[in-house]
């Protein structure tokens, strides 16, 4: 499993994000894309006033994909004709009678939006996630974060429990745990799935079957009388604290053993699940059935021989251990539960894969 950030300097940061940002509700027509294409101008704050924001990739993805504008061709507008991407952008904005929301955070140079949300999205933060869950493990000799980070893009949170411990076959030993993951910025849902953890390499599998997801989508959120100030009603607030109760309640249900013996169950049954066709073949379509790069196919191979494990489970295994060798720990992560998807593809994909 991907190492991020140790718990101390992750809790720092969540706290630090959460005082540096800040969010808007701004209807269209009060929104500009500043002439160069890089800053999202807010006009009309407060008493006639306007803020100018910089803004990331991500904002400028979303907020072509909410215009309708092709993301290769805003790309190309942004970095070949800027002027050009203002007055597509400017032009649709004016023609929009709706709201967004914009969420915002200073990164040390002043505040940079960050996202372009529908005013339906409901803020679910890192901070409160982390704050609801992890007093559940604290003191438990038996409980580990094995691993922690947050990245621009999201939270993951996992937590194995390891006393609770079964064998896949004689001496492959895993343990149960528990992955939470979430995204401020509209990257995907509030999440909570089982993890199998994998003593013998410290791999981790991240089991998409037996989850529970919240998508962050909820009443419209307000903006202040005369401001774009986003502000939370006691109505939202009793929906959020209801819903970080049950996040709670959740996140202990993915430890159950009964669960637990239903996904080692699951991994038995593809040890008898054997590669009968040339390897480097298999690799091949199984990337690109599952969405896998070429570096990481060779990755794959390459622990897939290293294990001499030639079944679905060891390739399994292959592509959560390739999943240690990436940069990124979101990516690390997406490999994680693609190890699960691969595990449990229905019998006839595993034969057209095998062949």
């Amino acid at each position: 499993m991907k190492q991020g950030r140790s718990l101390p300097e992750v809790l720092t940061e969540l706290k630090r994000q959460n005082e540096a940002k800040h969010d808007y509700i701004a209807p269209a027509q009060a929104l500009s894309l500043s002439e160069d294409g890089e800053n999202i101008v807010l006009d009309h704050m407060g008493e006639g006033g306007s803020a100018q924001l910089g803004a990331t990739d991500l904002f400028h993805r979303q907020l072509g994909s909410a215009l309708n504008i092709p993301a290769k061709y805003y790309d190309m507008m942004r970095t070949q004709k800027p002027q050009l991407l203002s007055q597509n952008v400017n032009s649709w904005l004016a023609d929009r009678d709706q709201n967004y929301m914009i969420r915002s955070m200073d990164y040390g140079s002043g505040q940079v939006a960050r996202a372009f949300l529908s005013d339906r999205y409901r803020r679910i933060d890192n901070l409160e996630v982390a704050t609801a869950v992890l007093p559940l493990f604290a003191g438990k000799e038996e409980m580990e974060v094995v691993s922690i980070n947050v990245s621009p893009g999201k939270l993951f949170i996992k937590i194995v429990n390891h006393k609770l411990e079964m064998a896949v076959v004689p001496g492959d030993y895993v343990q149960a745990g528990v992955v939470i993951s979430n995204s401020e910025v509209g990257l995907g849902a509030v999440s909570v799935q089982p993890l199998v953890y994998r003593l013998v390499c410290s791999n981790g599998l991240c089991v998409n079957d037996f989850g529970e997801r919240k998508a962050h989508v909820g009443r419209q959120a307000k903006m202040l009388e005369d401001s774009f100030n986003l502000y939370t009603d006691e109505t939202l607030e009793a929906e959020d604290k209801a819903f970080l109760l049950k996040l709670r309640d959740t996140t202990l249900a993915a430890i159950e053993e009964a669960r637990f013996a239903q996904i080692v169950g699951r991994l038995q049954e593809t040890t008898q699940a054997k590669i009968t066709g040339r390897v480097q073949d298999v690799i091949e379509l199984t990337g690109k059935a599952f969405d896998i790069s070429q570096p990481e196919q060779d990755s794959i191979l390459n622990y897939l021989i290293q294990g001499g494990d030639l079944s679905l489970y060891g390739l399994t295994n292959a592509i959560t251990r390739a999943s240690q060798d990436v940069d990124s720990y979101d990516r690390a992560s997406a490999l994680e539960s693609i190890g699960w998807n691969v595990a449990t593809m229905p019998a006839t994909q595993w034969k057209e894969l095998n062949a």
